[in-house]
């Protein structure tokens, strides 16, 4: 928990100097409590008080970057243990395990499907994020299996081995990705500890339980290994949420940096609906890496789509730029429909317009993102922002007539926008999904 303007206060000179450009000391510890400045400008503080405000400025869960420039993973430097409290920050990394044990040709067919593996969803798009080489055989087929791997994926790589040698030796020639390293546990962390920081590389620390977790990474601190992440190993799915779920809280509420770091997870399902259900809980509660071993799209889809809805900003709802967009071929003939800029309404007219086949002009008129009843009982989707929006939009351009469908569910807006538009207005269907027979029957 974040010290408070009183407790950064008790650490404080009191002098009152002033040259920290504030008249007392409290007023300088207020605007240090709200990150307004930094430390350095006080000219008398202890070094002692230096370091534990220094330490209390960084995140609960730090930030670990894993692969290149161009296709890096972030995670951690969460702040809240709830979506609704604020936003959480770095989705989730979707990755899949790649056995050495594979024939070199069995690899390069699994990676052309993984990297096929991106999706546009209401206007962004999906990936997934880590390639995950295990070994299984011996070092030089594990690095064999590596190289495979760096020569037919730019995704960021992670290495899976319980030899040190082995691992060193193939992180060697996988530097260019910043590989990640697994894993250090309690017989091995110092051989691992090594190979990590001679590399500078950040590490997998694995344990059972949160408490055998935490003394394992501040032996792993005191060997100067600080890029962590943490693992307690393939257990239930009830047991693995809420060992994710008292780390995530052992970081963000009791402060406990021994456990402030990104957790991985593997899931270990053959089945792959039981595999994608497992997958979704974990980014759900609270991983920060997700390895499975399905690469089929319906599978991997599934996943991305729920962690994009995670993972967005609830204060921010997805948007499309307001403005009038052609579908098709459009001609000044073509009929003109309207509705809000919340990517998912918009995306789902697109979709039904496009299935239509019928060349049409859609406008997105701004409502800061709500959806049509939501914007309308907001009153951001009224005769008045519509109206606007047609005239901004140079329709009047584009078509030759003036006729203007609504959705069916905000039919009650019909006469005022007309009156105030000087379009005429048709009252399109309730749902998206009534418009493919609506515009196939529209005069």
């Amino acid at each position: 928990m974040a010290l408070s303007g009183l407790d950064i206060y008790k650490l404080l000179p009191k002098t009152n100097c002033k040259q920290c450009g504030f008249a007392t000391c409290l007023a300088f510890a207020m605007q240090l409590a709200r990150k307004a400045l930094t430390v350095e400008k006080c000219p008398f503080i202890s070094e002692e008080a230096k370091r534990i405000l220094e330490e209390q400025s960084l995140p609960a869960i730090r930030l670990i970057t894993l692969g290149a420039e161009g296709e890096k993973l972030e995670i951690g430097n969460e702040t809240v243990m709830f979506r609704h409290e604020e936003k959480f920050r770095n989705p989730a990394g979707l990755g899949f395990i790649i056995e050495d044990s594979l024939e070199d040709a069995e690899i390069k067919k699994r990676l052309e499907k993984i990297n096929k593996l991106k999706f546009e969803r209401v206007g962004q798009i999906l990936e997934v994020n880590l390639i995950a080489v295990k070994q299984c055989l011996d070092p030089e087929r594990f690095l064999r299996a590596v190289e495979v791997v760096l020569a037919n994926s730019a995704l960021p790589l992670m290495l899976i081995s319980g030899d040190s040698a082995a691992l060193k030796k193939t992180a060697l020639r996988a530097m260019a990705r910043r590989p990640l390293l697994c894993c250090a546990n309690k017989e091995n962390f110092k051989d691992m500890a090594s190979v990590a920081g001679e590399l500078g590389l950040p590490l997998v620390a694995a344990a059972q339980d949160a408490l055998d977790l935490a003394y394992l990474t501040k032996e792993l601190n005191s060997l100067g290994i600080k890029d962590l992440i943490l693992d307690t190993g393939i257990k239930s799915v009830t047991e693995k949420i809420w060992d994710l779920t008292q780390i995530r809280r052992q970081a963000l509420k009791r402060s406990n940096r021994a456990l402030g770091y990104p957790s991985l997870v593997i899931v270990d399902k053959d089945d792959p609906y039981e595999e994608a259900i497992e997958a979704s809980a974990y980014i759900a509660k609270y991983a920060g890496i997700v390895l499975i071993r399905g690469i089929a799209s319906w599978e991997v889809l599934s996943i991305l789509t729920l962690r994009q809805n995670i993972f967005t900003d609830p204060q921010k709802p997805l948007q499309v730029e307001p403005r009038l967009y052609p579908v098709g071929k459009a001609t000044k003939k073509s009929p003109v429909l309207v509705t809000t800029n919340f990517s998912l309404t918009y995306y789902t007219v697109l979709g039904e317009v496009e299935a239509s086949k019928i060349p049409s002009y859609i406008l997105s008129v701004d409502t800061e993102g709500m959806s049509v009843l939501t914007a309308w009982a907001a009153e951001k989707f009224n005769a008045d922002s519509i109206s606007k929006a047609l005239d901004k939009c140079g329709i009047k351009d584009a078509v030759e007539h003036r006729n203007l469908i609504i959705p069916g569910y905000v039919a009650v807006l019909s006469g005022d926008l007309e009156e105030k538009s000087g379009f005429k207005v048709i009252v399109g269907p309730k749902e998206a999904a009534g418009l493919p027979a609506f515009l196939k029957n529209l005069n």
